[in-house]
C-alpha cells in the first residue's frame, strides 16, 4: 500500500484524494448516492398513494438536483453544495420554484436519516438563504354586485353546454377545478344526493363527500343528457378518454369579459367562503369541511364529516338559492 501511494505520488495523484474517490465509487456501488436515496424516496410516496401531479413535479424538481449532485454520496453533500444548486434557479427568478426544490431535497434527506445512510439534513442550515416569494393568491369575486354580474354572464354564456354547466357546479361545489373537472358519474348517489369524491382526487389524500343541492341536481341532469355516455362528466372533445383542462373553464371566463385579476376558476373557492361566513348563518368549522379544508388532526377531522353534514346539506341549498338571486 506504502509503494503504491508513493507510486501514484509520483505521478502526480494525491493518494487521500484518491483514497476518497475509491470511498466514493464503493460507496455508489452500494446504491447510497443521493439519486438512489431520492429514487427509494419516490417509490414510498407512490405506495403511499400520493398523487400523480405532485409525484410528477417531485420527479422534475429532483432531476434538476441529479445534474449537480445525484451521483455523489448523500452524506456527502452538503449545504454549500444544494445552495448552489437552489441559487441556480433564483438567478431564473424561479424563487417558488427554488423554495419547493429546498423542501423536497430535505424531505430525501429526512428519509436518508430514517433508513440510516446519512446522518443530517443540510437543507435546514439554508432556511432564509432563499428569497421568498410574493404570495400571489388567485382571483376571487367577493363584491355582491360583480358575483350577480358573473352568474348572470355564466348563464348566458354561447360556448359549450358543457362548459357552462361546469362553471356553475364548480360555483356551487367550490371544490378546486381538477376535483370537478376529472369526476365521473359513478362517483355520484343520485339517491342519496352525494357526490363521493376518491381520496386520489383530493388535496389532502382523504375521500370528500359533498351534498348535492336541487340545483345541483338540476344541472348535473343536464349534464348527463350531454356527456352521460362517457365515464367522466367532462370529458374532451379532442381526446374523450380525458377530461377538459382547467384552461377549458378559464378561457370562458375571459370570453366573458371577466380578466384574470377579477376571477379564475379556482377563486369561486374563495367566493364561497367569503360569503359564507359573511352570512353568519353558518359555522367557520362546517364551512371549512364544505371546502374540503380538512382539519389535520385525523380524530378531528372525522368528528367534522359527520357532524356538520346536515348543516353542509343546508348551506348547499342556501349557496345554490345565493346564486340564483
Amino acid at each position: 500500500m506504502r509503494d503504491e501511494a508513493r507510486a501514484n505520488h509520483a505521478k502526480g495523484v494525491d493518494p487521500g484524494q484518491l483514497k476518497q474517490e475509491q470511498k466514493r465509487t464503493a460507496i455508489e456501488k452500494g446504491g447510497n448516492t443521493f439519486a438512489h436515496v431520492a429514487a427509494a424516496h419516490v417509490a414510498k410516496k407512490v405506495k403511499e398513494g400520493l398523487a400523480e401531479i405532485t409525484l410528477k413535479k417531485m420527479r422534475w424538481i429532483l432531476n434538476m438536483a441529479y445534474a449537480d449532485f445525484g451521483n455523489m454520496p448523500i452524506s456527502e453533500v452538503t449545504a454549500p453544495i444544494v445552495l448552489k444548486t437552489l441559487k441556480k434557479r433564483e438567478k431564473l427568478g424561479h424563487y417558488e420554484t427554488a423554495k419547493r426544490m429546498r423542501s423536497v431535497i430535505g424531505g430525501v434527506f429526512r428519509y436518508g436519516i430514517a433508513t440510516g445512510v446519512c446522518d443530517n439534513d443540510p437543507t435546514l442550515a439554508l432556511k432564509g438563504a432563499l428569497i421568498r416569494p410574493t404570495v400571489t393568491h388567485r382571483a376571487a369575486i367577493t363584491d355582491k354586485d360583480e358575483l350577480m354580474r358573473l352568474m348572470r354572464a355564466i348563464r348566458a354564456y354561447g360556448g359549450q353546454v358543457t362548459t357552462r354547466i361546469g362553471l356553475e357546479l364548480l360555483a356551487l361545489f367550490a371544490t378546486r377545478p381538477g376535483e370537478l373537472r376529472k369526476a365521473h358519474w359513478s362517483e355520484f348517489d343520485f339517491e342519496d344526493c352525494i357526490w363521493n369524491v376518491p381520496a386520489p382526487r383530493m388535496k389532502s389524500r382523504k375521500p370528500h363527500s359533498v351534498p348535492l343541492s336541487s340545483h345541483a341536481l338540476k344541472l348535473l341532469n343536464e349534464l348527463k343528457a350531454q356527456t352521460g355516455w362517457s365515464k367522466l362528466l367532462f370529458p374532451s372533445q379532442r381526446i374523450p378518454k380525458n377530461s377538459i383542462s382547467e384552461n377549458t373553464l378559464n378561457q370562458a371566463l375571459r370570453r366573458m369579459g371577466f380578466t384574470a385579476d377579477e376571477v379564475t376558476s379556482h377563486g369561486f373557492r374563495s367566493t364561497f367562503s367569503t360569503f359564507a361566513n359573511e352570512s353568519g348563518l353558518w359555522s367557520p368549522d362546517a364551512i371549512e369541511v364544505y371546502c374540503a379544508r380538512q382539519d389535520r388532526n385525523a380524530v378531528r377531522r372525522a368528528y367534522n364529516r359527520s357532524q356538520y353534514w346536515e348543516e353542509r346539506v343546508k348551506m348547499a341549498e342556501w349557496w345554490g338559492e345565493e346564486l340564483n338571486r
